[in-house]
């Protein structure tokens, strides 16, 4: 059994809702990272933005997403804290820019950044997320990813094999599962989120159907042991990650029964199809009846349903 130390402690419009979104693809205020500790080598940040994962040892630090821009100063000194440098390497798990944000900066300071070739794609030019009604500017070139792949890649570093496997169009069409495998420790990147109803970018070519493919990948890497780092939210395991995929396929599967009987969004959203999940996954950003517009747009919008 894994010790674990504990260290330290969107604009979103739609439909007339204004919702302010942890997960929003602009600027944030920076907050300091809690950090813990997942093995010898192994670290999980907490912050603004997406969840960090960082491993370290003779071959340098190995981070996994780098949350938005305004993060770095917490991240360096979370990083400083622990005598760690810089990071050498950075994998972003997609292009979002609470997981991507802190690339220029840490690409300033010798990282090199890799990721899915989709994600550099988007990353290249503007971007318009539907669900968010929101335009995203691409950044400067140097945040760019400078190696890509497109199907799998795999490091050997730090005493680990890490196992890079890309999930297509499941939360956006460049998500990659990072799986250390002598740690025994998965980043899901946003194909999972933890506690919370999750959000499927169908702009960027998510799908409902893309995550829950996903997310049996997923399950055929992991055992009962395995500490799930989420994109966002706790730490979890397989069980919470089983519950995660139950809930997102029969609130889909409910929600695309009413499309098809003719029901209107709105008598969707009142006969309240998320009900019995609520308690768990309704404590994020995404209200239950956000999350049914989510999914609603997601079918009705998305070519891969």
């Amino acid at each position: 059994m894994r010790n674990r130390y504990y260290l330290r402690r969107a604009k979103h419009v739609l439909s007339g809702a204004l919702i302010i979104a942890s997960l929003s693809l602009w600027a944030k205020e920076p907050v300091p990272i809690e950090i813990t500790q997942l093995s010898e080598s192994l670290y999980y940040f907490k912050g603004h933005g997406g969840n960090v994962l960082i491993s370290s040892g003779d071959d340098g630090v190995f981070m996994v997403d780098d949350q938005y821009a305004t993060q770095q100063g917490p991240i360096r000194e979370a990083l400083a804290s622990l005598s760690l440098a810089a990071p050498k390497f950075i994998i972003n798990t997609h292009w979002h820019r609470d997981h991507a944000g802190g690339n220029e900066a840490f690409e300033s300071s010798g990282a090199l950044i890799i990721a899915h070739e989709n994600v550099r794609a988007r990353l290249s030019e503007e971007q318009y997320v539907a669900f968010f009604k929101s335009t995203v500017q691409p950044p400067s070139s140097s945040a760019l990813p400078v190696v890509t792949f497109s199907e799998r890649m795999q490091f050997h570093l730090n005493g680990d094999q890490l196992d890079v496997i890309h999930v297509p169009n499941a939360h956006t069409d460049g998500d990659a599962l990072i799986y250390f495998r002598n740690d025994n420790v998965l980043h899901t990147g946003d194909v999972f989120f933890e506690a919370m109803y999750p959000f499927i970018d169908t702009s960027s070519g998510g799908s409902v159907n893309g995550v829950v493919s996903a997310i049996n990948k997923a399950l055929t890497l992991i055992d009962e042991s395995t500490t799930i780092v989420p994109g966002h939210g706790p730490l979890s395991d397989r069980a919470g990650i089983v519950a995660y995929q139950k809930m997102l396929t029969a609130a889909h599967k409910r929600i695309a029964e009413m499309i098809i009987a003719g029901q209107s969004l709105e008598q969707i959203i009142a006969a309240k199809p998320t009900k019995e999940f609520d308690d768990k996954y309704a404590s994020g950003f995404l209200k239950p009846d956000n999350f049914v517009r989510l999914l609603h747009h997601n079918i009705v919008h998305s070519t891969l349903q």
